[in-house]
């Protein structure tokens, strides 16, 4: 029997219409919960991805500024409008969309948010807040991924994870989540020696490589609960994830499609970062 689909776009609505009336509640206190991005340069998936944030903001109520800035803009500048809304008050989540031009330092950026308003759940702070399970701001996307797995009912004690993919941003966060849920972790990455025989004993498999492929069907134990974080195009242009979806779905038990799966959940757990960071302040 094929995997059950995560569905991705129907978890981000359900979380979306609790945010709206979250945040109804907050302007009915004089509090208008507002989101400030930080677009620079001319990167086509970045014009995407933050056009989709804008909308969605939008329609939980959320006030959201798009602020795009040339790809030359010095680093110093963005910098400087980053002090700026620290220092504003009616700015409660700052988001710098990433990748940044080569001539910026993505850590010293990302680091320059103040750690109440950072949103993404990048700082250095916010990373430590995880560690040691104090209150702060979960990265987004490993965020959505447990979120979906709560959806199904998944209970992740005792259960072996593999995560495929160590950055920041993801790999590393999404392990010390599902750690933290009493789960045994594996962190790999796409040239791991023998990966097919850390997968085969999963339970439960994150890929977030960024590589299309990178988890067959033959590398997935039946029943397994894959999650891919994956974001690609295929040979005829369309958007696929790092999973061989037809070939994957087919052994495992559940499954998150792409597109539709973990992108509009990444974007649903921004919005409720920045409902909370307005509900602090």
């Amino acid at each position: 029997m094929p995997a059950q689909l995560i569905d991705g776009n129907a978890l981000a609505h359900q979380i979306r219409q609790q945010v709206q009336g979250r945040t109804a509640a907050l302007k009915a206190r004089g509090v208008q919960p507002a989101l400030h991005i930080l677009l620079v340069g001319e990167d086509p998936a970045s014009q995407v991805y933050t056009r989709h944030k804008v909308a969605d903001s939008t329609e939980t109520g959320l006030a959201a500024t798009l602020e795009r800035h040339p790809a030359d803009l010095p680093e110093a500048a963005l910098l400087a409008r980053i002090a700026a809304l620290n220092a504003d008050p009616a700015v409660h989540g700052i988001l710098v969309q990433l990748p940044l031009p080569a001539h910026m330092n993505a850590h010293k950026v990302i680091e320059a948010i103040a750690p109440a308003k950072d949103v993404d759940g990048f700082h250095v702070q916010s990373a430590g807040a995880l560690m040691t399970g104090l209150p702060g701001f979960w990265p987004c996307t490993p965020h959505g991924c447990l979120k979906m797995l709560d959806a199904i009912g998944y209970d992740l004690r005792g259960k072996h994870a593999v995560v495929i993919g160590r950055s920041n941003i993801v790999g590393k966060p999404m392990a010390l989540m599902l750690l933290q849920r009493d789960a045994t972790v594996t962190i790999c990455h796409s040239r791991t020696a023998h990966l097919k025989a850390q997968t085969l004993q999963a339970d439960v498999i994150v890929a977030a490589v960024g590589k299309r492929n990178v988890l067959t069907a033959d590398m997935v134990k039946p029943g397994a609960a894959v999650i891919d974080v994956g974001m690609n195009r295929n040979d005829a242009g369309k958007l696929c994830g790092d999973v061989d979806f037809d070939g994957v779905r087919q052994v495992a038990g559940w499954i998150t499609p792409v597109p539709g799966g973990v992108g509009p959940m990444t974007r649903a757990m921004l919005l409720v970062n920045t409902l909370e960071a307005a509900e602090r302040a």
